[in-house]
């Protein structure tokens, strides 16, 4: 996907693209933010990792 060449497309095409980027985004951060809650929660617990 990165470095892809984008002139084929359409502008329905491109904001379809950006949408689903939009989205898959949210999802990552939404793991991202869980990751990191569960990590904080683990070192509360037990201590932090050195």
């Amino acid at each position: 996907m990165a470095g892809e060449d984008l002139a084929p497309y359409s502008q329905s095409e491109l904001a379809a693209r950006i949408a689903l980027l939009e989205a898959e985004i949210a999802r990552v951060e939404k793991h991202r933010q869980a990751a990191a809650a569960h990590r904080d929660a683990a070192e509360a617990l037990f201590g932090a990792k050195e």
